[in-house]
């Protein structure tokens, strides 16, 4: 699984997005992945967007390890998942990885999952994350973490 960049500027040029607000991350589908019919299990499909986000963090600067450790965890109130066509063992997608909002408490992440050799799109979701404390109470983002949330990937020397 790796940060995918090649098919960016095609994809957001598609959807009119800025490079800043998006990340590509590459998952090959794998037997493991699957049911006994060879099409990715349905549920899988959290998974992916739980490590397409993470690296959407990454990439901004921001470990959950780092920030859990200071006190605060992200956890997610509300994911929806529209299936649109099947993945099957040996396809490779590309997890697009947006921000699609922030409020003082909460973001939410859209993702789409295309396959990779032709584009087509597999699945498209979003998943709402609310800002915790350790005794998961509710709490404020903070400041550095939202802009760094909101900001472009940080490049590397």
């Amino acid at each position: 699984m790796t940060c995918y960049r090649s098919l960016a500027s095609s994809f957001l040029h598609a959807i009119g997005h800025q490079r800043s607000a998006i990340c590509f991350m590459e998952i090959r589908i794998y037997y493991e992945d699957t049911d006994c019919g060879g099409v990715v299990y349905y549920a899988n499909y959290l998974k992916y967007f739980e490590r397409a986000r993470t690296q959407y963090l990454e990439e901004r600067g921001l470990s959950v390890a780092d920030l859990r450790d200071q006190g605060t965890q992200f956890v997610v109130v509300h994911a929806e998942v529209d299936y649109r066509s099947p993945a099957r063992y040996g396809d490779t997608l590309v997890i697009e990885t947006s921000l699609a909002g922030t409020s003082q408490v909460s973001f939410t992440f859209a993702h789409v999952l295309r396959e990779r050799a032709s584009g087509r799109i597999v699945v498209e979701g979003s998943a709402k994350l609310v800002t915790v404390d350790d005794q998961l109470k509710v709490k404020r983002l903070d400041k550095a973490v939202l802009a760094a949330v909101q900001g472009p990937p940080q490049t590397r020397n």
